[in-house]
């Protein structure tokens, strides 16, 4: 452990699996105190128990962080528990997947409600908090779908992009108050949202197909390794990418490492976004 956030206090939402679970991880083996807050109560509990396992501080908290009232207990949870708030990690997610004339509108309020209104949420309960401490980081899950357009997945994208500028405008209105707020992109991780949408795990109640009131379909073991080829494919890299490889950049962006940035929204993606679509000349 070299301690890089030792003493901080640092929330993670939609800490109970992936990208968050791994946060939560690397920011216990590096010093913090973790609250764990999810919907799914069994998986924030099971990460929170695991950290206190390797030795750390950490509490779980369940939410659903569209509400204005949950969201406020999990920040008083917070200071309550470990008495301060240095870090919040706003990366719970939610996709309704279809084409714009399937889409249900309760699956697209549903998806913006997490993907924009609970970091905004998170964002206007924890700023007193930080402020009055004297700072605090704040670091956004957003995605290179935020930065470009995807078959079926219009309410995510709009989402995503949302979460980008609103990191920087509300990282320029606070900057001189000493919290720092940035975002990071990722490219197609091996979380099980992934898992689910290529029917290689469990379907979970953050991604839905339009129309489709079990979830997402099973598909069969051919056109599942398919479509996950495909998807490592697009990644000049050649494979997807793993939470903990997000999660250092997170730790980074919360750490004093990096404390002359922000307004940033960092894309982290295998070199996906760097590519035009034309096919290689060699």
């Amino acid at each position: 452990m070299t301690g890089r956030v030792a003493g901080k206090v640092a929330l993670i939402t939609g800490g109970g699996s992936g990208i968050g679970e791994a946060t939560a991880l690397r920011f216990q083996e590096e010093g913090a105190k973790v609250v764990v807050v999810d919907i799914n109560g069994d998986g924030a509990q099971r990460v929170a128990a695991t950290l206190r396992e390797r030795g750390g501080e950490a509490t779980h908290f369940v939410a659903d962080v569209t509400d204005p009232e949950a969201v406020q207990g999990m920040i008083q949870h917070a200071v309550q528990t470990f008495g301060r708030l240095d870090i919040l990690h706003n990366n719970a997610t939610a996709a309704e997947v279809g084409s714009v004339t399937n889409l249900s509108l309760a699956g697209w309020n549903r998806t913006l409600a997490v993907n924009v209104t609970a970091p905004f949420l998170a964002t206007k309960y924890a700023l007193p908090v930080m402020i009055a401490q004297g700072g605090g980081a704040i670091v956004n899950t957003a995605s290179v779908s935020g930065t470009r357009g995807d078959y079926g997945m219009s309410a995510y994208n709009a989402g995503k992009a949302a979460v980008i500028n609103f990191t920087r405008s509300a990282a320029i209105e606070y900057a001189s108050k000493g919290v720092r707020m940035n975002c990071v992109c990722p490219g197609a991780i091996d979380t099980p949202a992934i898992q689910a949408l290529t029917g290689s795990g469990a379907a979970t109640p953050h991604m839905s197909v339009a129309g489709s009131a079990a979830g997402l379909p099973r598909l069969s073991d051919e056109t599942r390794e398919k479509l996950r080829a495909r998807m490592a494919g697009a990644h000049p890299i050649g494979r997807l990418g793993l939470p903990r490889e997000i999660a250092n950049l997170v730790l980074f962006l919360a750490s004093d490492e990096a404390s002359f940035i922000t307004g940033a929204a960092y894309i982290i993606d295998g070199g996906l976004t760097a590519h035009t679509g034309l096919p290689s000349m060699t």
